[in-house]
């Protein structure tokens, strides 16, 4: 028996050293935690995006004063839902919540964040820090200063069209994407990255493009993301309360593709304020041509060849029903959804998803639009 333990001890011991050896003692967490959740915010350290002077929005005379279409509920708690939440003219029409979540609640944006990444990268450019979207990354950073490397420009990496070769995969604990999530050094990740076919040309969705993001603005601005959002988007919005940005260590970098937590009233704020053409209480946050651009389809094409109508600049992009629409999206339907047309934000945030995509969109939300649609669209 003794002898068994000892055989026991010794093998989990080795198992530990080969992987600290090659640098992937991520798999622990990984392992225990098995996929990523709305509250994984426990399980990393965190960085703080201070709000400042809050204002809370308005409620509609309206506010749920008729329930939301069958269809769309029951739908809303099939995916298990935790916020639904519908702004209408500067007010709130419709917001529900379940599982304990309320109003103040932290969830985890996923993917969402890449939209924000965004936004500061235009906020960036128009103080200056970036010359444009069309400058080099080598030139903030330097390992991308060399061979094919030194092609890729930001616009690539918000176009989701670099070329590099980051593993976008999500069923593997061996993948690129989960060593970022559960991993210690994004720096080392992102750094050695190789192009693998001509940047701008073709669009492929890479976790890594938005991690380079925010290298880039943290070496152009001389502070670390969660600062420079703060001062720069979450205080001019006015947010309610302070959000939460995951690091890859104590101290360290912002999981900059994933990882904001915010409440649905606050992450709405991002959606008004990109329906107002990038303008929030009367002052511009981020330049209306940017906010053009990021919302309008960019020139790479789909992987199957074909002219790209679903992605700006890290934005969601459809026409439904007649509507243009703009929307964050993160794994586990997270989303933020403007319809400018009809001066209407929502926002949905939750455990689950649909699998299924048409056209680059999954279907759960486009059934959330369809029902939002049906309850406001004036067009026949």
């Amino acid at each position: 028996m003794k002898k068994a333990l000892i055989y026991i001890i010794g093998f989990i011991a080795l198992i530990y050293l080969v992987l600290v050896v090659t640098d992937n003692t991520y798999l622990y967490k990984a392992i225990v935690y098995n996929y990523v959740n709305i509250d994984d915010n426990d399980l990393f350290n965190q960085r703080t995006i201070a709000n400042d002077k809050s204002s809370a929005w308005q409620l509609s005379k309206n506010f749920n004063a008729t329930p939301l279409p069958e269809k769309l509920d029951s739908t809303l708690r099939a995916y298990e839902s935790v916020a639904f939440l519908i702004i209408k003219n500067d007010s709130i029409e419709h917001e529900k919540y379940w599982d304990g979540y309320g109003t103040s609640s932290l969830s985890n944006s996923f993917s969402m964040a890449k939209s924000i990444i965004s936004i500061l990268i235009g906020i960036a450019i128009d103080e200056g820090h970036i010359k444009s979207i069309d400058q080099s990354i080598g030139d903030f950073l330097p390992e991308y200063n060399e061979g094919d490397k030194k092609k890729v420009t930001i616009k690539h990496l918000l176009m989701m069209s670099s070329g590099l070769n980051w593993d976008e995969s999500y069923g593997s604990a061996f993948s690129v994407t989960t060593k970022a999530y559960y991993g210690t050094d994004l720096y080392a990740l992102v750094k050695d990255l190789e192009v693998e076919e001509d940047p701008g040309k073709m669009y492929r969705y890479k976790s890594g493009n938005t991690q380079l993001l925010a290298f880039i603005l943290e070496k152009a601005t001389g502070k670390n993301v969660s600062d420079f959002a703060g001062e720069k988007l979450w205080q001019p919005l006015n947010a309610e309360h302070n959000a939460e940005w995951s690091l890859d260590t104590d101290g360290g970098m912002e999981k900059a593709y994933c990882c904001f937590y915010s409440n649905a009233r606050d992450f709405a704020r991002i959606g008004k304020l990109y329906l107002n053409e990038g303008m929030f209480n009367g002052a511009q946050v981020v330049s209306a041509d940017y906010v053009k651009q990021s919302i309008a389809p960019n020139a790479a094409l789909t992987p199957e060849g074909k002219p790209n109508t679903h992605y700006g600049l890290h934005w969601w992009l459809m026409n439904r029903q007649g509507y243009d629409i703009f929307y964050a999206r993160g794994i586990l339907g997270q989303y933020i959804i403007g319809i400018p047309e009809l001066n209407l934000v929502v926002v949905r945030l939750g455990h689950k998803r649909s699998e299924v995509k048409e056209n680059f969109h999954v279907t759960d939300v486009l059934l959330y639009i369809d029902e939002v649609l049906n309850m406001y669209a004036t067009k026949i």
